[in-house]
């Protein structure tokens, strides 16, 4: 699966343990840490990619926009109420989401959370 994380999502911690499960994952690294949301979100759908971000305060209304416009995006991967720092719960909580739908094509126009919940 593609996936882009967002800046607030750990790159070494999380990223390094998705792509060593086979997942192709890119970050915003810092210079691109400076992007709007409405950015983040056409980049990582531009690219294929479901993006993973713990910015549930502003991705839900700008997911709303873009269905009102009749925009779609590749997924996204919303983490509520987990530290950033909890990263064995947030890197289970996505490996968990990616199992249950295993093809990127799954993901369009969808939205899953994260959060301290098990399933």
């Amino acid at each position: 699966m593609r996936l882009l994380l967002d800046a607030n999502v750990s790159t070494e911690a999380i990223g390094r343990r998705l792509a060593a499960g086979g997942h192709d994952v890119g970050a915003l690294d810092e210079g691109l840490d400076a992007l709007d949301d409405a950015d983040v979100l056409a980049l990582a759908t531009s690219d294929g990619s479901i993006l993973v971000t713990h910015n549930i305060a502003d991705l839900p209304p700008l997911l709303r926009d873009w269905l009102s416009a009749g925009r779609s995006h590749t997924g996204v991967i919303l983490v509520h109420g987990v530290d950033h720092t909890a990263y064995e719960l947030v890197a289970g909580g996505v490996e968990r989401w990616l199992r249950r739908l295993p093809h990127q094509e799954d993901w369009v126009d969808l939205c899953a959370i994260v959060d301290n919940e098990l399933p």
